[in-house]
């Protein structure tokens, strides 16, 4: 006697397994570059919050005025920190840098006072630190804002144009990761042709016929994009242990978003494509399944 589960879908069988292999793959893909786009967005902000500008200060100014007006400084939206060298601290370092201090050739302390100003990452650029530069100067104590300008434009203009190209990839990888996982679901569904047709025979409605075929895609979606997730979540663990300082760009943000994303597309894209697939076998008459 034939087993009464012949003429209907398992939701595991191998090509359940190979379909969930093939989306897995494209999934990782489609992952690996969503952790590209977050991780190079952060590295954008780690490198503009890493330009900084110094305040030289007139030796008029005593020491506790110019504390004074480093806090009131860090209460401005664009600046990220600050730092306080004195005229002692700046001969210091300048001396252990040269090798030699200045001070006992020339008699005197040639180094002022400055205030090191790292700025947040949205003022990171020429226009805003003309700005800046322009307010912080009306005091008269000011000597001099020292800043590499032509730095400042070429990290903008870099980041611009790596953003761009990786839009642009994340855009076109996302299409063809939707064409890989629509022909790998497709060729599923169409090896099943003749029993959608053997259902349509004996009555059953369009949503009956298309219930298995929807739960097990969304099955071969789910695991996929948790196979998937745990790949790039154990790669993500393991580059941060081999380089603790991309803690500040591989943060535990990205890894949620970019496992959301792959968990997300895979339900949705193996859902929508089985759908699409499903229907067409259901609009097609007989004859015409023998052609395809």
């Amino acid at each position: 006697m034939k087993s009464k589960h012949n003429n209907t879908v398992s939701y595991f069988d191998i090509q359940s397994v190979t379909s969930s292999i093939s989306t897995m793959l494209v999934l990782l893909l489609l992952g690996l570059v969503v952790f590209f786009v977050l991780s190079a967005n952060n590295l954008s902000v780690y490198v503009r919050e890493n330009i900084n500008f110094s305040i030289l200060i007139s030796d008029d100014m005593a020491e506790a005025d110019i504390l004074k007006m480093q806090k009131e400084l860090n209460k401005e939206p664009f600046v990220k920190e600050s730092s306080y060298i004195s005229k002692a601290q700046a001969l210091r370092e300048q001396s252990a840098a040269m090798g030699t201090n200045p001070e006992e050739f020339l008699g005197y302390n040639p180094f002022t006072a400055s205030l090191e100003v790292k700025l947040n990452s949205a003022y990171a650029n020429s226009d805003s630190i003309a700005k800046i530069e322009k307010k912080i100067k009306k005091n008269t104590n000011i000597q001099e804002i020292l800043y590499q300008k032509d730095l400042v434009d070429s990290v903008n203009k870099n980041i611009r144009n790596i953003s761009l190209v990786l839009l642009a990839l994340a855009g076109l990888l996302t299409l063809i990761s939707f064409a890989l996982i629509n022909n790998t679901i497709r060729l599923t569904i169409h090896s099943k042709r003749f029993l959608i047709h053997t259902m349509k025979l004996v009555g059953a409605s369009w949503g009956f016929i298309r219930k298995p075929f929807l739960i097990r895609s969304i099955w071969v979606g789910l695991i996929s994009a948790i196979a998937a997730d745990a790949i790039l979540l154990g790669g993500a663990y393991t580059l941060v242990n081999y380089e603790p300082e991309l803690i500040s760009i591989v943060t535990t943000d990205v890894l949620l978003i970019v496992a959301s994303s792959v968990l997300l597309f895979g339900v949705i894209i193996t859902f929508l494509c089985a759908y699409l697939s499903i229907n067409r076998y259901l609009r097609m008459k007989a004859s015409t399944l023998y052609y395809i």
